[in-house]
């Protein structure tokens, strides 16, 4: 864990002095060194000082690498018009260090901690380098849903050290009966998947943040509220077996509504955005059902979401960079202009509407069983979310790629390589890793 870490702080000059793209290999040699440590044990290892892995923690530290070195190769532009790019690999240089401590912790104190910190860079790459002036009431609404629910949390895990005489996972072994504490561990979990009800702040977030802030939002900071969730159920298996069916209710209403919304909106990154409340809404009533196959399923489902849905935002932006606009009303024809992006959108597209063999397919196939475990009443919602996110995906489809393309155009320019290694860097493991989708359910 150490070495990482050291390796990480040893990058801090590297940000001001290093060039960018030297910085961005470095960023890809780290995330290959993380692989190299992959223990497929539910036992931490690597242990040292307060921190250690176990397969969860393991596999999202190496999703949070793998993000933060394809957030630097998307944002060539920020480089290019020298828009302080020395300031934005030290940003995301912390928020991967902040990350890193959040996920590789033992200690609750010290995840909660990180957890708040990891806010801070995620708000300055939004405030800094977004595109619209709304960017500031997107960055506000960010930090005030996730902190109005935090300090209540803070108090409630000084009451678990008050029932366990420890703060460490290993000691929280028995079960806390109190309805008031579950909600209020719980909540600001709830915030940052997002559930339905409080998801306002996240596409408000996507559709100002640049193309790096979209994708870290995606692909890692909506994992930290499962994470949390997947980390202190065990607390609350007495209490969640009367209450959780509430929560899944919700998720799974909730998605079914968001899906329709997907089919109202104009903005591309705004679609994609409602799509993440959607298939996160599936993960949380997964982990809620605290079955075996929910656990293991939203842990796969998160994976899958993370390289899904960070690449869409990619395509979303490589569009706008082109033509100046995320509307599709804009954004039509592309086929005619650029075949052979046409074929990235296809494949990204059918991997969120969870078509094999993509990773997303594993996910909602455990995901499905979970709940349908849970109730059977859960059919019908399930039906619809499924049925609606192929819906929607197909309408961002065909609807961006087919047709005349928009005659306003006054120029046009074509893919690069860059880009297209990107787009396949998010695509290729979300469709291998379905080959070893064994190992992602062994940490239970």
């Amino acid at each position: 864990m150490m070495k990482i870490l050291f390796a990480l702080i040893m990058m801090i000059p590297l940000s001001f002095y290093g060039g960018f793209w030297f910085n961005q290999l470095i960023w890809l040699l780290l995330s290959f060194i993380f692989l190299m440590n992959f223990s497929v044990m539910n036992l931490f290892s690597s242990l040292s000082g307060e921190f250690g892995v176990d397969l969860l923690s393991y596999v999202l530290i190496l999703l949070s690498f793998w993000i933060c070195s394809l957030m630097l190769m998307a944002s060539e532009k920020i480089y290019l018009k020298n828009n302080w790019y020395g300031v934005f690999l030290f940003v995301v240089l912390c928020l991967m260090i902040s990350l890193y401590f959040t996920f590789g912790s033992l200690n609750v104190f010290i995840f909660y901690i990180f957890f708040e910190i990891s806010l801070i860079p995620t708000l300055i790459l939004i405030m800094g380098w977004g595109y619209q002036p709304e960017r500031l009431q997107a960055g506000v609404y960010m930090l005030f849903y996730t902190l109005l629910a935090s300090l209540p949390m803070m108090i409630s895990l000084f009451f678990c050290y008050n029932c366990f005489d420890s703060l460490h996972y290993f000691f929280f072994n028995s079960n806390v009966e109190s309805v008031v504490i579950y909600l209020l561990i719980n909540f600001v979990f709830f915030i940052k998947i997002p559930m339905f009800f409080v998801h306002l702040w996240l596409p408000k977030a996507h559709v100002e943040a640049p193309v790096s802030g979209s994708m870290i939002l995606a692909g890692i900071m909506l994992k930290l509220g499962g994470y949390g969730m997947m980390r202190l159920m065990v607390i609350f298996t007495l209490i969640g077996v009367q209450i959780n069916l509430f929560f899944i209710s919700i998720s799974l209403i909730g998605g079914f509504y968001v899906s329709l919304i997907c089919l109202r909106q104009s903005d591309m990154k705004s679609l994609i955005a409602y799509s993440s409340v959607s298939h996160m809404g599936l993960v949380l009533a997964g982990i809620m059902t605290l079955n075996y196959w929910g656990l293991g399923g939203s842990l796969v489902m998160m994976v899958a979401h993370g390289l899904c849905s960070s690449g869409l935002f990619c395509l979303a932006n490589i569009s706008y960079e082109r033509l100046m606009s995320r509307s599709l009303y804009i954004n039509k024809g592309l086929i005619n202009l650029m075949p052979s992006l046409s074929l990235l959108w296809f494949l990204l597209v059918s991997s969120n509407m969870a078509a094999p063999p993509s990773l997303n397919l594993l996910g909602e196939i455990m995901l499905i069983n979970s709940i349908l475990g849970f109730s059977n009443l859960n059919m019908f919602f399930l039906m619809l979310i499924s049925f609606f996110s192929a819906v929607y995906s197909l309408f961002l489809y065909s609807y961006s790629q087919h047709g005349f393309y928009y005659s306003g155009y006054y120029s046009f320019f074509s893919c690069s390589i860059r880009e297209y290694l990107l787009l396949f860097m998010h695509w290729l493991p979300l469709n291998l890793l379905v080959l070893s989708g064994d190992y992602l359910s062994l940490w239970i």
